[in-house]
């Protein structure tokens, strides 16, 4: 932006808005209660059919403006993002986490439940009353909803490679790059899943994680695979930690696995991006276990990839050296790197699998990933400062694990409920179903707990891990009085016999402090998310004014041009088709 824009675009503020963080100019800070000088129009449309991606992307920034995320200066975010975290699976994770301390349960707090500013998020896909992660991270990311299925693309076709070129929308993540923060992206996913993937890749369809996943009209057309896009930043920039699983999608099928030698990489291209990272990053480290991730403590830029797929859950992973590290650790390492570079940063942090044990219907490992994403929040709560740092804890979809019946205080979650189907009756004793068979607190509404015979299990309680390709019809109910529910492999019973347990389409929470998180409160759509971080953070929306995307009142409020925030080359050096 030159001077005289600048000078046009101060007259027009208020001496009350807060323009030197945009612009330069010289005026205070507008106070986040008056909101007025920010408000920005937004046309009715007719739904769904009038949402398109700019309609979206102003709706955002007018609810952002509106609640006042503009009077905010955020050097840091870091968005904790619990993937598949229904309300039910915080509660119940709270309550075990209370337990586990020798509390009652229900009277504690997660760590992030402390946090003085929250809301909901209504988490619906453009074409899909229940969502999936890629479209709900999508949105969290570049502001705009999206279908099932995209990552870094506004809605469209799903398999459709040419269309998505010209859809490609603008993550936080990417503008940092392009403003010189540092940013970190930590997972206990492949980092090519769905909810790291949308922070640095575009695709309209989640599963292109790799070459070989890829069909060869997607290629033709010119989509390249997710990993492949990791890449896709200048020399020495770009992500600066990465953290996750999903070694094999980085490798070649000529390259053994060094941690499973019967496994070998899933790249038909014979890359190996590992390498073609360390060769962009130089005085950077690849690491893949505990012992290879303390030696590399005075690199400059560090990748690790602690497993072949997904990272263990936190109850089977080893804690030896050839172990990997747990999310409060990855935190930790990721924070202490980014705030050496000094100008601020951006850093995504996902409990991934708490979303892989729901959909398999375990609810111990589901919250008890909860509960370690949220020992890895209170690591960045001390590790930080509410006068410079944003934090942002989420979910993208919920689950249908529920909570019923009447136990009384204090019962085990896991536990079998205690008392009388109703709200009388002894609390040392059973409660009963009408068939006189005792239940369980946690149940699932669908999945891979259905109590019918499968190809794999016997008819009754199942044990995790179950993954059945075939069920009889239900014959009633087991009878669950000898069965240990609090096992780690106990399955909850579900209703409906499926493969794997669904997503939900309830709201899910959204709980923030520091910066800006003042304008996370009642009921919000999904992509405002992104519209307060940028809102809140002056580098974020310098670069989105510098590239004509604000209003006279500095508002980003039009679709940014991702030619103008990269990718900035590919891997061979040559310039990426956008």
């Amino acid at each position: 932006m030159g001077n005289s824009t600048k000078a046009v675009l101060c007259a027009a503020i208020t001496a009350s808005a807060l323009a030197s963080s945009i612009t330069g100019c010289s005026t205070a800070p507008q106070s986040a209660a008056d909101t007025s000088t920010w408000a920005v129009d937004v046309s009715p449309v007719a739904h769904p059919r009038g949402e398109t991606a700019e309609w979206w992307y102003r709706s955002g920034a007018a609810h952002a403006a509106r609640n006042g995320a503009m009077g905010a200066q955020a050097k840091n975010v870091i968005v904790f993002l619990g993937d598949g975290m229904s309300l039910s699976t915080v509660a119940a994770a709270r309550i075990l986490e209370g337990q586990r301390a020798g509390g009652a349960g229900e009277e504690n707090l997660l760590s992030w439940e402390r946090f003085p500013h929250s809301a909901f998020s209504k988490t619906y896909n453009t074409n899909s009353q229940t969502p999936d992660s890629a479209g709900t991270m999508t949105a969290i990311a570049a502001g705009v909803k999206s279908h099932m299925g995209a990552i870094g693309v506004s809605a469209g076709p799903r398999h459709d490679c040419a269309d998505s070129q010209s859809r490609h929308v603008v993550s936080w993540l990417r503008l940092a790059d392009a403003a010189g923060l540092a940013s970190g992206v930590v997972t206990t996913a492949r980092i090519t899943h769905a909810t790291p993937a949308a922070t640095y890749a575009h695709v309209p369809d989640r599963n292109w994680e790799t070459d070989a996943a890829m069909p060869q009209a997607a290629r033709d057309a010119g989509c390249r695979d997710i990993a492949q896009q990791l890449l896709d930043f200048a020399p020495g920039r770009g992500p600066s930690v990465v953290l996750g699983g999903g070694r094999g999608y980085l490798t070649p099928s000529t390259v053994r696995d060094p941690e499973y030698p019967g496994k070998a990489g899933l790249r038909l291209d014979g890359r190996d991006l590992t390498a073609e990272w360390l060769q962009r990053n130089p005085g950077g480290a690849y690491v893949w276990n505990n012992a290879q991730l303390r030696l590399a403590k005075d690199a400059t830029r560090l990748l690790g990839l602690f497993e072949f797929d997904h990272m263990q859950y936190e109850h089977d992973r080893r804690r030896d050296e050839a172990g990997e590290p747990d999310l409060a650790e990855m935190t930790r390492i990721a924070i202490s790197r980014l705030a050496r570079e000094g100008n601020g940063f951006v850093l995504l942090v996902e409990g991934g699998r708490i979303d892989h044990a729901n959909h398999e219907g375990n609810a111990f490992r589901a919250l008890d990933e909860t509960a370690a994403m949220a020992r890895a929040v209170q690591v960045a709560a001390e590790m930080t400062s509410e006068d410079d740092t944003l934090i942002v804890v989420t979910a993208d979809h919920s689950h249908t694990l529920n909570i019923v019946g009447y136990p009384r205080r204090g019962n085990p979650i896991l536990g079998k409920v205690r008392g009388t189907a109703g709200e009388g009756g002894d609390p040392d004793q059973y409660a009963l179903d009408a068939l006189g068979l005792p239940y369980t607190t946690l149940v699932y509404a669908g999945g891979a707990g259905n109590t019918g015979a499968t190809n794999l299990q016997p008819a009754g309680p199942k044990r995790h891990p179950h993954v059945p390709s075939s069920y009889e019809p239900v014959q009633g109910r087991p009878d669950l009085s000898q069965v240990d529910t609090e096992h780690p492999d106990f399955m909850q019973e579900a209703l409906l016999p499926m493969q794997a347990e669904t997503h939900g389409g309830d709201d899910v929470g959204i709980w923030a402090r520091g910066p800006g998180s003042q304008a996370f409160r009642s009921t919000m759509e999904q992509n405002v998310i992104y519209h307060v971080i940028v809102q809140a953070t002056p580098a974020l929306r310098t670069q989105l004014c510098d590239a004509g995307t604000c209003n006279a009142a500095g508002v980003p409020v039009d679709l940014p041009d991702p030619a103008r925030f990269g990718p900035v080359t590919s891997v061979n050096g040559a310039a990426p088709q956008q």
